[in-house]
């Protein structure tokens, strides 16, 4: 089945959830309530020896429970079948709904990032945290998590490759430390009594 659509990682399997073939789910998607409708076919990553490997799944039925994303998956009905798919990643065709502010990893990997006019380094990958998702930033001298929140991220800029950034001071730089500040005001004032 040959596909000219990129793949999303869209969740991973936890473990499972009842005995009637459910599965807690660890969501890679903003929106769980549209990817994980009845009908929606994922390929699954799953270790080679394993028999759900090169087959794909469908949706049955996608709740919320106690705070956590439970799937119901056609053809899995009981705590056994499940288990078997325990740790497999879910992956759907990337659709061109995307909604407004919102854009694939892969879309932000390689992007400049730029503050006051001025690549300050480049976007190596996104880490998603239950929080919120960062911006992780190879400058020169090291790897920098940026929050990726929009006071901090303001503009995002696919077409021109680069984002840009307007961070809290000490985000990209060391700051001086209160010591330093202080030996600072001391010579300061050693100067301001000559």
């Amino acid at each position: 089945m040959a596909t000219d659509k990129n793949q999303l990682r869209v969740g991973r399997l936890l473990k499972a959830h009842g005995l009637k073939g459910a599965l807690k789910l660890e969501l890679y998607t903003d929106n769980p309530e549209r990817r994980f409708v009845p009908g929606a076919e994922f390929t699954l990553q799953v270790p080679e020896a394993s028999a759900w490997h090169g087959k794909t799944i469908t949706i049955r039925d996608y709740r919320v429970m106690n705070g956590s994303s439970v799937v119901f998956l056609e053809g899995v009905e009981d705590r056994t079948a499940a288990e078997s798919l325990v740790k497999a990643i879910l992956w759907m065709d990337e659709d061109d709904e995307v909604e407004d502010d919102a854009w694939y990893a892969h879309q932000l990997a390689g992007l400049d990032v730029v503050r006051d006019d001025q690549v300050i380094g480049r976007v190596v990958r996104v880490e998603h945290l239950p929080a919120q998702d960062l911006l992780i930033v190879k400058t020169d001298s090291a790897e920098v998590m940026v929050p990726f929140v929009s006071a901090i991220v303001p503009t995002v800029d696919i077409a021109a490759g680069r984002v840009i950034v307007t961070p809290p001071a000490g985000l990209f730089e060391e700051l001086p430390s209160a010591a330093d500040a202080a030996d600072e005001a001391d010579a300061a004032d050693e100067t301001a009594s000559e």
